[in-house]
């Protein structure tokens, strides 16, 4: 029991540790300005928060969702829905990690969605997170506490106990999670990047999301874009490089009309 034990706790501490290694992997080459889908200048002058303020919100929201993450585990001794079984079948963990992930991207979608078209909950919880202009790497998990436990923890929570994967295959597939939640909001285009490769959900994609043209589309995260696209809430782009070096995710001629 002891054993198991320490799995939901590395599935809970490793994800976070995560966060903040491949934050700081991000913000050292965001100093190189031909990655940048923003200049340092734009980031600056456009986001409303500083990043103190960023930092010790996320903090804040990590420890409060490792509480809350513990007290479920312990309430359910960490059974629930869940395998306390590690498999040895590539395939069996390859299904567990796909079903986890569209799970994980159904939730978010439908959530995401509707903390934007329900005005009061816009105002009082998601526009924190869209006080982020440019987003940075680190900022990725900013977000009012409730929004983080409703979106986040309960996602969380249902990707686990539904896709049937074990306390420590969770350890792999949250800390997967985290990356490709830091990836998409690291305002960066990276050559040979696989998140871009493999994901069409990237930081591009993401990006269009977090300006004013695009706040009414691309609400698919952290996986697949599929949710926007059957829905209607896929805004096509292009990635053209600016002038002054760096990229720029622009929308395409009918959305620009719009």
């Amino acid at each position: 029991m002891g054993f198991a034990v320490s799995d939901e706790l590395l599935g809970t501490v490793v994800p976070i540790v995560v966060y903040w290694i491949y934050s700081g992997m991000y913000m050292c080459l965001g100093s190189f300005e031909n990655y940048r889908l923003h200049s340092k200048s734009d980031e600056e002058e456009k986001n409303l928060v500083s990043k103190l303020t960023v930092v010790k919100g996320v903090l804040f929201q990590q420890l409060l969702q490792a509480a809350v993450a513990i007290l479920l585990f312990t309430a359910t001794g960490g059974h629930a829905g869940a395998s306390s079984q590690q498999p040895s079948s590539f395939i069996v963990l390859a299904s567990q990690f796909v079903t986890a992930m569209l799970v994980m991207d159904t939730w978010q979608y439908f959530l995401h969605r509707y903390f934007h078209e329900n005005k009061f909950l816009y105002r009082h919880l998601h526009s924190r997170h869209h006080r982020l202009v440019v987003p940075y790497a680190f900022g990725a998990l900013y977000n009012h506490p409730l929004e983080g436990l409703l979106l986040d923890t309960v996602g969380g929570a249902l990707s686990f106990m539904l896709s049937g994967m074990s306390p420590r295959t969770s350890i792999y597939f949250f800390s997967f999670a985290t990356i490709k939640t830091v990836d998409d909001h690291c305002g960066l285009i990276l050559p040979g990047n696989p998140l871009h490769i493999f994901f069409r959900n990237n930081s591009a994609y993401h990006d269009v999301h977090h300006q004013l043209y695009g706040s009414k589309y691309n609400f698919s995260q952290p996986f697949f874009v599929m949710w926007d696209r059957i829905l209607g809430t896929y805004m096509p782009y292009s990635l053209e490089k600016r002038a002054e070096g760096g990229f720029e995710a622009r929308p395409t001629k009918e959305f620009k009309e719009d």
